[in-house]
């Protein structure tokens, strides 16, 4: 059944993230007043983009081409790594939280050197931008998460969300709240949602992750924005099954238990997205020299997490 969960994660995250998106923006048009475009208008715009030719602008190589692929390819790994619906993956012998950390930031780094790639100043000031941004949030991810495998024994994802399930009330620990508030701040930033950035901007001096797309175009545009999506979605899964990981099917776990793992994934994500656009419309963007302040924070909380992990062990 590991394989069937692991595919059901693959499936749900690149269907439903989309959707997601969709849902975010239908609830932001809500409270501001507006009808909204609906929750299917994301999967529209990727189908428009599909439909489009692929331009590459001159004078870039192989690099620029491939960074969507690439991206889009590292978000399903981890989706299939991840536990969203079960504890069980397939690839839990090789995959642990340093390894979903290496693919999240190989996903980043493909991105930013396809931006390079185009030799146009704002590519460049993107990429320059995410990578100070990258360097802040890809060790907090890694140090929140291994504050919470200190208790369980094991690096593993699957083997956290267990230990987490076992005994629901270390959610209200001290390390457990110090890693969820760096998680959380780390999943903004990683996204690129507001206060960190904001990602339906259009100035350009204002961009982090925007800049870095501005030369793509058509499928490969297409590649990028569903990639973005999916960590999206990941993330928010991620950070629900850390914290909150009711409904999660075990090991053993059969068709009706990954059926309802499915509608809690469903729900949870859901929440947390519709949680995360209301704070959106309620925060300003916060000033490009203050975002490393925020994250160099969320890095001192995830080093306060360990530190209590290990005089609380």
């Amino acid at each position: 059944m590991s394989v069937v969960g692991a595919t059901l994660q693959v499936v749900f995250v690149g269907v439903g993230a989309p959707l997601l998106v969709g849902v975010m923006r239908q609830a932001r048009a809500r409270l501001e007043g507006r009808a909204g475009a609906g929750i299917r208008q994301p999967w529209r715009d990727l189908r428009k983009l599909m439909r489009k030719q692929a331009i590459t602008p001159h004078g870039t190589g192989w690099v620029f081409r491939a960074a969507p692929l690439l991206l889009a390819g590292t978000t399903l790994v981890v989706a299939a790594v991840v536990p969203l619906v079960t504890t069980d993956s397939p690839l839990d012998g090789v995959a642990d939280l340093f390894a979903v950390t290496a693919l999240l930031a190989l996903g980043s780094v493909a991105l930013a050197l396809g931006a390079l790639d185009t030799g146009t100043a704002f590519g460049g000031m993107g990429a320059s931008r995410e990578m100070t941004v990258l360097a802040l949030v890809e060790p907090t991810i890694l140090v929140s998460t291994f504050a919470l495998s200190i208790k369980a024994g094991s690096t593993s994802l699957g083997a956290i969300v267990t230990a987490t399930a076992d005994n629901p009330l270390s959610v209200i620990s001290p390390v457990s709240v110090l890693a969820a508030i760096a998680l959380a701040i780390v999943t903004i930033a990683e996204t690129g949602r507001i206060p960190l950035d904001n990602p339906s901007t259009h100035l350009e001096l204002t961009m982090i992750h925007e800049a870095m797309v501005l030369e793509y175009a058509g499928p490969d545009l297409a590649l990028v924005e569903w990639a973005s999506a999916m960590r999206l979605s990941v993330l928010l899964g991620l950070l629900a099954g850390l914290f909150f990981p009711l409904g999660i099917a075990g090991a053993d776990a059969g068709p009706l238990a990954l059926a309802v793992a499915s509608i809690a994934l469903v729900l949870k994500v859901g929440v947390l997205g519709v949680v995360l656009a209301v704070g959106e419309v309620f925060m300003a963007k916060l000033r490009l020299f203050r975002v490393p302040e925020l994250l160099a924070g969320s890095f001192l909380l995830a080093l306060l997490a360990v530190a209590a992990s290990f005089f609380l062990a």
